[in-house]
């Protein structure tokens, strides 16, 4: 009679490695070849949902003992076959990530009857001992990130970024409902009212970063439901074939698009807020518009500033709003020295702007890991249609490329006329700004003067 192989039971739990042809399980060293089979050309598999269990029956050569361990690991298929058998199996995702894999003892019996040649009646029974392995699996499909490389461009959403902010702003929601509903959720998230503070103020409260941020997210998707609540409002939304928002109207585009729900993209948002306002507190910084150059001229004025302050205080241009107007960020020496200098450079003025410090500049690296983290937890779909991004200026349908992109945000330039003059040139009919303010419409009037219209929805 066949002895069962000794297990080593020091080594509970040790991790099952599956190379794609054979298992190697926790047994101990002179067992392990036991289980060095080719599987057999047959397996089982069921998705039902996210979860899904495969049944490999794998042939040894003496009888196993039940056991069980925990693994951690990824399960790779090509596209036309699974390395269980050599069928193609249809529609599976590229990748499995495992959570449980057991192992049970089974004996197929088989018995064979036949005549000897006395013409006896002979019968005898076959054992054949397996192992069957269970793998518990969860589904993490892998996307393509270029889904939407031939995007079309007729009609647009366009939300604004952090500055568009005025006390005031959330009236209309009083009046309907869906809109509503999204301050009350905001105010169970961030835990307090606001609603209030985007009308009652204090305005220095409002304009604050950790403020201002969550107020202009939820302010531009109330002003959504406000165009859907009019006539026709449903169709024009309907009719949207591509979005996308300044900065952290990103954010908004996102959201609006279906790549995360409106809750998550909160927790997002309200996290950025205090990451970034973490990391102007951290190191003082600043911010300047440039009026009345282009982009290479303000490229010479930051060149010369750089040379006249240390490597900590140097600047960049962190927006690329529109001809005529960029946005300068670094240190506060760095910002003064653009300042001064800008009127040699036929600059027709700076505008300090009043944010928390250098945004979109390296200055804003200690928020970077805060947000991979927070990215990390967050369920982020392909959006339902393209978004371009902020950082260059391009759709991603990758959830974990947009991820990436999230991350890497807020210290990378603003690539904003880029993205407009490309929509311009895709052919684009009608735009829509939504949420406070028009800022995002007099960019547009000095990037293309033949654009159409903007449409306004605020709210």
């Amino acid at each position: 009679m066949q002895h069962c192989p000794s297990i080593d039971r020091s080594r509970a739990g040790e991790n099952v490695c599956y190379d794609g042809e054979n298992v190697i399980g926790a047994l101990a060293a002179e067992d392990r070849s036991d289980l060095e089979h080719r599987a057999q050309d047959r397996s089982d598999l069921q998705l039902p949902g996210q979860q899904g269990i495969f049944h490999l029956q794998l042939a040894v050569g003496r009888q196993i003992e039940k056991m069980a361990v925990t693994f951690t690991g990824k399960l790779c298929f090509s596209e036309a076959a699974s390395p269980l058998s050599h069928k193609p199996l249809p529609s599976l995702p590229k990748s499995f990530q495992f959570s449980k894999v057991s192992f049970a003892p089974s004996a197929k019996s088989t018995t064979k009857i036949w005549q000897d040649r006395n013409g006896a009646c002979k019968a005898r029974s076959y054992f054949r001992p397996s192992l069957q392995m269970s793998v518990s699996v969860d589904t993490e499909e892998v996307v393509s990130d270029t889904l939407f490389a031939d995007y079309k461009a007729t009609s647009a959403f366009l939300f604004p970024g952090q500055g568009a902010q005025a006390l005031g702003m959330g009236k209309e929601a009083f009046s309907l409902p869906a809109a509503t509903a999204l301050f009350e959720k905001a105010k169970e998230i961030l835990g307090y009212d606001l609603l209030e503070i985007c009308i009652e103020g204090p305005k220095e409260k409002l304009d604050s970063t950790v403020i201002s941020q969550p107020a202009i997210y939820v302010a531009s998707l109330a002003a959504v439901e406000l165009l859907r609540n009019r006539e026709g409002g449903q169709a024009v939304i309907d009719s949207i074939d591509v979005t996308c928002g300044l900065s952290l109207g990103e954010y908004t585009a996102l959201a609006f698009a279906g790549a995360f729900s409106f809750e998550d993209g909160l927790k997002l948002v309200k996290l950025r807020g205090e990451a970034m306002q973490a990391a102007a507190d951290a190191t003082p910084s600043a911010m300047t518009s440039v009026i009345g150059l282009n982009a290479d001229k303000v490229q010479e004025l930051c060149d010369v500033a750089n040379q006249e302050v240390s490597e900590e205080e140097r600047v960049q241009i962190a927006n690329f709003l529109c001809p005529g107007n960029y946005a300068v960020s670094g240190g506060v020496k760095g910002v003064q020295v653009v300042e001064e200098k800008a009127k040699s450079f036929k600059a027709r003025m700076t505008v300090r702007l009043a944010v928390a410090g250098a945004f979109h500049t390296r200055f804003m690296s200690p928020a970077v890991s805060k947000l991979e983290a927070a990215l990390a937890k967050t369920q982020i779909s392909t959006p339902r249609i393209p978004v371009i991004s902020n950082v260059d200026a391009q759709p991603h349908s990758s959830p974990q490329v947009i991820k990436d992109i999230l991350a890497k945000q807020v210290t990378s330039p603003v690539q904003w006329e880029t993205t407009l003059k490309t929509l311009f040139g895709k052919g684009l009919k009608s735009s829509y700004e939504l949420g406070p303010g028009k800022v995002i419409a007099g960019i547009i009037k000095r990037i293309d003067k033949n654009a159409p219209p903007v449409v306004n929805i605020g709210i």
